[in-house]
């Protein structure tokens, strides 16, 4: 009898174990093909940012930019290539076939999308955003990407001012911008794009302040700096700074109109009259303003002064709404003369 009870217990341990085994090499195979998925997609899309830039892809820069050693690389090609992604040349050099372009203007398309989620709805600080839209990329499916890219109502750039492909993979066309470093003193325009690596110089950035369709004026630029100014602040950036900022070359016609203030700054009852939504705004924020009666050209008078100022009542087509100081800064108003 101990002899029958002693082997059951071998039995149930051994099945265990068995069991326990099995579920590690699910859960590695499906960590590893994750692993794969990830790196597969991460080559494809440095592939396509360096054609767009104009600078040559090979597997020497993959290596860089994708931490792996040359055999891994080698290794990531002939997967790429066996999959008719890539094709490599016996120069070296690396392009896109249609399918590999498809396939990274879709990684980039969810990419975007969760930055512009990201900054807009969850509130994330603007340095984080990259990592975090990295990390869920990689796990959505297309339909999962296009139910993202409606909810947030189909935004055309990312908080960066780089623009979202739509579903048919094309980019939105955006105008061309100026390196801020090629502006000479005097001259104006808006700030188009941020680029968001080296993560360093992509936090001094926001640090002083600077964003997107801000209205900027070039009052300096040396061999040693480049002195802005918005009309209310300055600010000093360090060439090597300074070159992470992209700028809409402005006429002094397309000047920012001094006339215009930002809603929160209006006046109790004073009226105004809504000229634009700032570029900052998008996603689901820009839809709900929009949703609001938040439009150019209708007039808009604060009422119900909150003691604190947050949030504050407003009297918009005969509906009071409500908004928050931080959104009615987005909001841009020309105050009336009566």
């Amino acid at each position: 009898m101990d002899n029958l009870l002693s082997l059951f217990f071998w039995l149930i341990l051994a099945a265990l174990v068995a069991a326990a085994a099995v579920g590690w090499v699910r859960r590695w195979r499906t960590r590893r093909q994750s692993f794969q998925r990830q790196l597969l997609e991460d080559a494809l899309k440095l592939i396509f940012n360096l054609q767009q830039e104009g600078q040559p892809p090979d597997k020497y820069r993959l290596a860089v930019e994708l931490k792996l050693g040359l055999p891994s690389v080698d290794a990531l090609i002939a997967r790429l290539t066996a999959q008719q992604l890539v094709l490599a040349p016996a120069a070296g050099g690396l392009s896109l076939t249609p399918a590999g372009q498809r396939w990274a203007l879709q990684v980039i398309r969810a990419h975007r999308l969760w930055e512009r989620y990201l900054a807009d709805e969850a509130r994330m600080p603007l340095e984080q955003i990259h990592t975090a839209a990295h990390q869920r990329e990689h796990r959505m499916s297309v339909a999962e990407v296009d139910g993202l890219d409606a909810a947030l109502g189909h935004p055309a750039q990312d908080p960066h001012g780089d623009p979202i492909p739509n579903a048919a993979g094309v980019l939105r066309a955006v105008k061309a911008s100026t390196p801020l470093i090629d502006l000479q003193p005097g001259q104006r325009g808006k700030i188009a794009h941020l680029e968001d690596e080296p993560p360093l110089a992509y936090a001094q950035l926001l640090a002083e302040g600077l964003y997107l369709g801000q209205a900027i004026l070039v009052q300096e630029n040396s061999p040693a700096r480049v002195v802005l100014s918005d009309a209310e602040n300055q600010f000093t950036l360090a060439q090597a700074i300074a070159s992470n900022v992209f700028v809409l070359v402005e006429s002094p016609i397309e000047a920012h109109d001094p006339a215009l203030i930002p809603l929160g700054s209006l006046s109790p009852r004073a009226r105004a009259e809504i000229v634009r939504i700032d570029e900052r705004c998008q996603g689901f924020t820009r839809r709900r303003f929009l949703d609001l009666g938040l439009t150019p050209g209708t007039p808009i008078v604060p009422e119900l002064e909150n003691a604190f100022r947050d949030p504050r009542a407003y009297r918009v087509r005969g509906t009071l709404i409500a908004l928050r100081h931080e959104q009615a800064a987005l909001i841009w108003v020309r105050p009336s003369a009566a």
